[in-house]
């Protein structure tokens, strides 16, 4: 039996960034942080549910800078996974598939993601 000498795949520190693959790479990272994030959602309505003292101890970990910035996180996640998202079903229809447009969507998404956040967060607040 011979042994076919194929060529290797470089490794990724090879490759040059593009604004495509880290937006790839952020969105498979967003979906990880919406699976832990839906982990802290869930001990906040168990909590609820089990009566004041479990709710009072949720309530004053989100209430913390570190609940607050747990929370921050999860809304990060959830709005550029669901620009993203919204992004990958233009695709899926045929539109914005040129590269000009890949790239100009990409751009559009991440402002987008930004300012869901902060609209979020700014409403939240003010209540």
């Amino acid at each position: 039996m011979t042994q076919h000498k194929r060529p290797m795949s470089p490794h990724l520190q090879v490759y040059k960034p593009q604004l495509t693959s880290v937006l790839s790479i952020i969105h498979r990272g967003t979906g990880v942080g919406l699976a832990v994030g839906t982990l802290f959602i869930t001990w906040w309505l168990v909590a609820a549910a089990s009566g004041p003292g479990p709710y009072e101890a949720t309530r004053e970990f989100y209430g913390s800078w570190f609940g607050q910035l747990v929370l921050f996180g999860f809304s990060v996640c959830l709005f550029y996974h669901l620009c993203n998202g919204v992004r990958h079903l233009f695709w899926d229809a045929g539109w914005m598939l040129e590269i000009e447009d890949v790239y100009r969507s990409g751009w559009v998404m991440l402002c987008a993601s930004v300012v869901l956040t902060f609209i979020a967060w700014f409403i939240g607040l003010s209540l």
